[in-house]
């Protein structure tokens, strides 16, 4: 698994290379899916070489890409790829989007990794191998275990979500009411970026009110080998998303499973 995570690593961060080649071009076209969902050519450039990297690496593994769809698995193994998380943001020229690589296997996610490509940092995990954190410091590299914070109470804590009308129309506004309520500080620092502050200690609670499985694969494993908690509003632990998602810090995982369920 940590020849999978490092070779994994490395892919992502390729990918996020590219989405840097169309950051803040004004000629860069946005279009909308027939769910009314926004995407543009550097959503399908990232995922081009995304799936091009991993059959190339794992020629058995299955794939999943929001924009290109499946590829069967010959093993058990699964890539669920976001090429860029927070496309409404990067279309925006916002450094709030990521680029997202999961693995499940046999179903279970069990690999993840992280980058924010505009904010040069990348968060990575696989099941016992613990989370990290690497980034940009000054002229260097820094890469250090990624930790979830410790305060234990919400009203010392930091609530991120990524938009307040996305907790209305999926009915649960009172959700978003409540958190904004009790706890400390609450900022619009969405999509992928929320949950990955909190799996570094930058943040207490990301909620999501609803998302897709290539949401979530790799957050999941990165929020649980980082010490944290990851959860759907049903309480479950799953990358499934349609339920929703919702990091938080250890300390906090059982008072905000109460405040939601």
């Amino acid at each position: 698994m940590r020849d999978t995570l490092e070779r994994a690593v490395a892919i992502a961060e390729e990918a996020a290379a590219v989405t840097l080649r169309y950051f803040r071009d004004s000629s860069l076209d946005v279009d909308r899916k027939g769910d009314g969902s926004v995407v543009t050519a550097a959503d399908r450039a990232t995922e081009t070489l995304l799936r091009e990297r991993i059959d190339a690496a794992w020629p058995a593994d299955g794939v999943l890409g929001e924009e290109f769809g499946g590829k069967s698995s010959r093993n058990g193994r699964r890539w669920i790829l976001d090429p860029i998380d927070g496309t409404v943001s990067f279309s925006r020229g916002s450094p709030q989007y990521g680029v997202l690589l999961g693995l499940e296997v046999d179903g279970e996610a069990v690999l993840g990794v992280g980058c924010l490509p505009a904010l040069g940092e990348t968060v990575f995990a696989a099941r016992g191998e613990g989370a990290w954190w690497s980034r940009d410091n000054q002229a260097s590299r820094v890469t250090t275990p990624a930790r979830v914070s410790s305060i234990a109470r919400l009203q010392d804590a930091m609530f991120l979500y990524t938009s307040a009308r996305g907790f209305d129309r999926a009915g649960r506004l009172s959700v978003w009411e409540t958190m904004r309520r009790e706890t400390a500080y609450q900022r619009g620092w969405g999509d992928c970026l929320g949950h990955l502050l909190v799996a570094t200690g930058r943040a207490e609670l990301m909620i999501d009110p609803k998302l897709a499985i290539w949401d979530c694969a790799a957050l999941l494993p990165i929020l649980l080998e980082a010490g944290g908690g990851f959860f759907d509003f049903r309480g479950e632990i799953t990358h499934e998303g349609s339920h929703g998602a919702i990091s938080t810090n250890a300390a906090l995982a059982s008072e905000v499973r109460d405040l939601v369920l």
